[in-house]
């Protein structure tokens, strides 16, 4: 393993940003495609963790190759920047992923790689095989990106972090990572706000929102507000359509282990037979649970909502669409910090380096 102190910087500042975003295209390209070589990698990353079901690796892919590595739209999105076409001062940048739902990191990974930076890269042990890979097909793409993109078991010396985890694991990046310029995230979850007259179609988009990933990523919706009165019918009933998790045992586990306890603390809930509907305050709710709380005034639960730093999106008509929750665009940074913007700006940032991690 190389040391990620003495990245040959040389080799980024010979890439100006047009051939960066032309390799990431590629890499975009070649994930489409679906070639046997790809095909092969993602039944490993599925073997390897449970939660990771063929169709969800096959989503997130489609959605970061849609959204995010298309020549066009990442020109688009680096107009709205000053970057350099050359980063005279390439910087070690030390990116700690994620693994709640596949390629979860990729996004930060993608603003490293586009600003110039190095890119030091600490996989979660859940999701290693995807982006280990893809960032090896971007060596094929374009080789003198192997001196500027490293996966790394421990992150040491590096300029600045980002780093992604729960609210525990943020504590210890705080810890280690809070003297440098950094972007730490905690746990976040996604709401959605209902009127009833959503339409048949909008209840099943939503139950996508809920459901795909099994509920684990942080733009999934774990808890709906809704009127007084709401029938809550036509939504058990659009979320039917994922009755097929209780063929997984994890899933079907956790299904049993709610319903018990709700059973024995005498607790009213609603059901399906596939998912929970119980009323809660709190946001987060388990896996195969949605909470739900009641509203009287739509306007003053979204301004409460939208300064509630555990809020990632709010899916409504009249916010984030139903069904597009967990197809965030390019600008859609995880925790509404920009992380392209904090990148560009630590371009001329210095610091004594330290072993970390």
């Amino acid at each position: 393993m190389k040391d990620v102190t003495n990245l040959n910087a040389k080799a980024i500042q010979q890439m100006d940003l047009a051939q960066r975003i032309i390799a990431l295209s590629k890499l975009g390209a070649y994930m489409q495609a679906n070639e046997a070589e790809w095909q092969a990698i993602k039944k490993i990353a599925a073997e390897k963790n449970f939660w990771f079901l063929p169709e969800f690796i096959d989503t997130a892919i489609e959605n970061i190759c849609t959204a995010f590595l298309q020549e066009d739209k990442l020109a688009a999105w680096v107009q709205q920047y000053d970057i350099a076409q050359h980063n005279a001062s390439p910087k070690n940048i030390g990116i700690v992923m994620a693994g709640n739902i596949p390629l979860v990191g990729f996004h930060d990974f993608l603003c490293v790689c586009i600003s110039g930076h190095n890119a030091i890269i600490k996989p979660s042990s859940k999701d290693e095989v995807l982006i280990t890979h893809l960032i090896q097909k971007l060596f094929v793409f374009e080789p003198s990106l192997k001196d500027s993109i490293t996966i790394a078991p421990q992150l040491k010396g590096c300029d600045a972090y980002i780093a992604t985890g729960s609210n525990n694991s943020s504590r210890y990046f705080d810890y280690y990572f809070g003297k440098y310029p950094h972007i730490i995230r905690r746990n976040r979850t996604s709401v959605a706000l209902l009127t009833g007259e959503e339409t048949k179609e909008e209840l099943a988009a939503l139950a996508s929102d809920i459901q795909l990933y099994f509920g684990l990523g942080c733009r999934n919706v774990t808890k709906i507000y809704v009127p007084e009165n709401y029938d809550f019918i036509p939504l058990l009933q659009a979320l039917k359509q994922y009755d097929y998790y209780m063929d997984f045992h994890k899933y079907k586990h956790n299904y049993d282990y709610q319903l018990a306890v709700l059973i024995m603390s005498n607790q009213y809930y609603m059901t399906n037979e596939s998912v929970l509907l119980v009323e809660k305050e709190t946001l987060f709710s388990p896996i195969a649970q949605i909470h739900y709380g009641y509203y009287s005034n739509a306007q003053e639960l979204k301004k409460t909502l939208q300064r509630n730093n555990d809020v990632q999106c709010i899916v409504s008509k009249k916010d984030v669409p139903f069904g597009n929750a967990q197809q965030p665009a390019l600008n859609d940074y995880a925790d509404g910090e920009d992380t392209l913007l904090f990148l560009n700006n630590i371009a001329n940032y210095n610091h004594v380096n330290q072993n970390v991690l």
